[in-house]
């Protein structure tokens, strides 16, 4: 799909606030509601728009610390890849995995409350994942930067 300047005008309204009005994104693009109205569906049926969320602090959920896990598996078959994504894909915790180049398989950014709920996590959950050769864990100290893909 090609995006035309109102479309990714339209984005970036939609990323500052995803519950703006038709009326606010059209005036906001130079456009009346019903072309953005056709404009945000063909993006929604195109999948650029995957869906709309909300952003939830997770410290105000009790989540006061982040870990980053790299992790090496025994194996690099299909069978291994897809059933350790979908191992991970059911811990709630894990908040992105990636698939990486270089010295580790994955890197895994996970949500835990404490020292003593990342434990926990480990025990109960991510060595119990088939697979695993190796990892190396690196508590979060301070998030730097968190950016969205700048649209105009």
């Amino acid at each position: 799909m090609t995006l035309d300047k109102f479309d990714l005008a339209i984005l970036a309204a939609l990323q500052k606030d995803g519950r703006a009005s038709l009326a606010d994104i059209g005036a906001a693009v130079g456009l009346s509601s019903t072309p953005c109205w056709n404009r945000i569906k063909r993006m929604e049926a195109a999948g650029v728009i995957r869906g709309y969320t909300i952003d939830v602090d997770p410290e105000a959920l009790g989540y006061q610390d982040t870990v980053i896990v790299h992790v090496t598996l025994e194996s690099h078959s299909e069978e291994t890849l897809y059933e350790f994504g979908r191992a991970l894909a059911e811990i709630p915790e894990v908040l992105e995995a990636l698939l990486v180049s270089g010295d580790y398989d994955y890197y895994i950014r996970i949500a835990v409350r404490d020292t003593r709920d990342y434990e926990r996590l480990l025990r109960e959950k991510l060595y119990r994942i088939p697979g695993i050769r190796h990892s190396k864990s690196s508590f979060v100290l301070r998030r730097l930067k968190q950016a969205r893909l700048p649209l105009a």
